[in-house]
């Protein structure tokens, strides 16, 4: 089947727009090159969608091009007027948790009646090895105090609520991802804040139950509000049903954006050892979920399912934790990071898996 010609024109405007934007960066003149660059992502991740196996990059372009424009231009991102947009933060995410609560029901949780021992090792994994991984990658690095405790929150984090999406498209097995995502959400609040306090301590002062009320409101209670819809109104405000997904995205980019925006100096101190610091958290926490998963002799699905449940962070859940706290430009630059970082790293994985020879059994 051929790549229909809107595609392949994005694609020639992304190769264009990106020579100039090279261009400029090569000749130090940094100004000229963002708007070629913001272009070049943004047409590319138009571009991609006419191909099968990189559709799943699409919406990462798409934050990365957002990132681009908050890094060249962050005033536009920081304030609409006297508003400052750093408090829309809470609300995006309550909102995003009750598009998570109106999506779930009794059947999320069928996995934990017919297969509990792989449902224990996916949100044991989730928090044991990330925040382990967390505080060994701060420990041997020299990052600033609260840039150390936001990729310390980081690891703390539940499961990202993309992760179905990534293990549908890998071949693993959704209903546990599914049931790991509903468990490890619903029980961060009580779980992320003493683990913050028994590893982060050194770094930020913590206190245990007052990051627990911010994380029930952030998470419980919308969720709640979401689950009473589920139940109630289902099926009867469909626009809504529609519209949530979409609505996620957006609040997902926006954030991203804001935290970007707000946390530009930083970010440019210290860009690229942050970016690898994330990156290598990422990546491990795939190995490590999936040789965990090994270990205990799961099926092929279940091994890779709980490879990206455990890899996969709520990086949006942090980016609230931190605003809350009131450290958003510097506990909340690691997960501004992740998003885009993770976005592309489980899409290169997903596709690998959807074309690798399946296993009936790991031995």
């Amino acid at each position: 089947m051929k790549t229909p010609s809107a595609y392949r024109l994005s694609l020639g405007f992304a190769i264009a727009s990106l020579a100039f934007a090279l261009y400029y960066f090569a000749s130090e003149n940094l100004r000229p090159a963002g708007p070629f660059l913001i272009t070049a992502l943004a047409s590319l991740s138009f571009g991609v969608k006419g191909f099968k196996w990189f559709r799943g990059l699409s919406f990462t372009l798409l934050i990365l091009a957002v990132v681009s424009a908050a890094l060249f231009y962050p005033k536009f991102f920081l304030t609409i007027g006297d508003f400052e947009t750093a408090e829309l933060i809470t609300p995006l995410i309550q909102l995003i948790m009750f598009g998570m609560g109106t999506s779930m029901g009794l059947a999320d949780f069928l996995a934990l009646i017919k297969s509990p021992k792989a449902v224990f090792i996916g949100v044991g994994c989730q928090f044991t090895l990330m925040p382990g991984l967390a505080f060994l990658i701060v420990s041997l690095t020299g990052f600033p105090e609260e840039i150390a405790a936001g990729i310390i929150l980081l690891g703390c984090a539940p499961t990202s609520v993309a992760s179905p999406v990534m293990c549908y498209l890998a071949k693993a097995n959704v209903a546990l991802t599914i049931t790991i995502v509903s468990i490890s959400t619903l029980i961060a609040p009580f779980i992320i804040p003493f683990l913050m306090k028994f590893l982060a301590e050194g770094y930020i002062e913590i206190n245990p139950m007052a990051m627990m009320w911010n994380i029930i409101q952030i998470v419980l209670i919308p969720i709640g509000a979401g689950l009473f819809f589920n139940k109630f109104l289902a099926g009867k405000s469909d626009w809504l049903d529609k519209a949530m997904p979409y609505v996620s995205m957006f609040g997902i980019v926006l954030i991203v954006a804001i935290i970007m925006a707000a946390g530009q100096e930083s970010l440019l101190n210290m860009g690229m050892m942050l970016l690898l610091a994330v990156l290598v958290h990422n990546v491990l926490g795939y190995v490590t979920g999936y040789w965990a998963a090994k270990l205990f002799k799961l099926e092929t699905q279940d091994c890779r399912t709980i490879a990206i449940t455990t890899g996969m962070q709520n990086a949006g859940l942090v980016s609230g934790i931190a605003k809350t706290m009131g450290k958003i430009a510097t506990v909340g630059l690691a997960s501004a990071v992740c998003g885009p970082l993770m976005g592309f790293t489980s899409s290169l994985l997903a596709s690998y898996w959807n074309t690798a020879k399946e296993n009936d059994r790991v031995t």
